[in-house]
């Protein structure tokens, strides 16, 4: 999704105000909408990635889960599986299955985001543009690295909400 793409701009209760370009509502501060999509292998392990440099928001930084934001007039579960695939550079991904939500608010910036959980069984080739690096982890090893690596805020974020939506 390029920053002059549209997006549904939302209030404290999820419900769209209005529709500005991603650029804008980054650079205002705008509430809009996340897809979080958590992606576990054969072998039951986390897609894990560093973001590349030159991403608008947490560049370099490490997250467990694919996904961004939900485009306008797109709903959680499209925008899921459209980044999920786009992200993993798969196609017949399934649909994936959504967990919780929460919104995630920091630094002058919130979005509403849904969390998900997909396994992907195809041979994944990450999208560039995206994903400097990847990895597939263990849980326990994931959980090694959580106090080491720097995260995205809202990926770790929705990681720890996983964790308790779970326990």
């Amino acid at each position: 999704m390029s920053s002059e793409e549209i997006i549904d701009i939302v209030d404290e209760q999820d419900c769209v105000t209005g529709r500005e370009p991603r650029s804008v509502a980054y650079r205002e501060g705008l509430r809009h909408r996340c897809a979080f999509i958590l992606v576990r292998d054969a072998e039951d392990r986390i897609f894990v990635h560093r973001r590349t440099a030159t991403k608008a928001v947490f560049p370099s930084r490490y997250d467990m889960f694919v996904g961004g934001v939900v485009g306008a007039g797109e709903s959680y579960d499209e925008a899921a599986l459209r980044e999920a695939e786009e992200e993993l550079g798969v196609q017949g991904l399934p649909q994936p299955t959504p967990l919780f939500k929460f919104l995630y608010e920091a630094d002058g910036q919130g979005w509403w985001s849904t969390v998900y959980e997909v396994r992907c069984e195809l041979p994944v080739s990450p999208q560039e543009s995206e994903v400097a690096w990847h990895t597939f982890l263990t849980d326990e090893e994931l959980g090694q690295r959580i106090d080491d690596w720097e995260w995205t805020p809202d990926g770790l974020e929705a990681y720890r909400r996983l964790a308790e939506f779970r326990a």
